[in-house]
């Protein structure tokens, strides 16, 4: 029996995060981030986990971290912020608070879940006898 999705609830993602704006999100849209990280998890797997009584706890964890990072870059993206200001001989410059999905280490975190894609072709060794 298939495990029905959304694989983590929005409650989840808050519980763990540790930023503020991504706690104050509202549930419709962590929903939306959380379905978002589902097929970015199915996508890096090449696995729907169809054949899953309940999904791993690994698996669950990178959907975790990647719907924060959703939610968290989208907010980013909505906030004006001042990439830089001078004044005279005085300068600023503030950096983007984005999350990298190359840092969060998913092939580590789903490695025993990748399914190797088949390239379509069959292979045949023979050898004389």
């Amino acid at each position: 029996m298939a495990v029905e999705r959304p694989w983590v609830l929005p409650e989840d993602v808050k519980e763990y995060t540790s930023h503020k704006d991504v706690a104050e999100r509202p549930d419709k849209k962590l929903a939306f981030d959380i379905a978002r990280a589902e097929m970015k998890v199915i996508h890096v797997t090449n696995n729907k986990f169809t054949e899953y009584e309940e999904i791993p706890e690994p698996v669950k964890m990178a959907v975790i971290l990647v719907a924060e990072a959703y939610a968290k870059n989208d907010i980013e993206a909505t906030k004006k912020k001042m990439k830089s200001e001078s004044f005279d001989d005085y300068s600023y410059t503030a950096e983007s608070a984005t999350i990298s999905l190359d840092g969060l280490d998913l092939e580590e975190l789903l490695g025993d879940y990748i399914i190797t894609e088949g390239i379509g072709k069959t292979v045949m060794r023979l050898r004389v006898l």
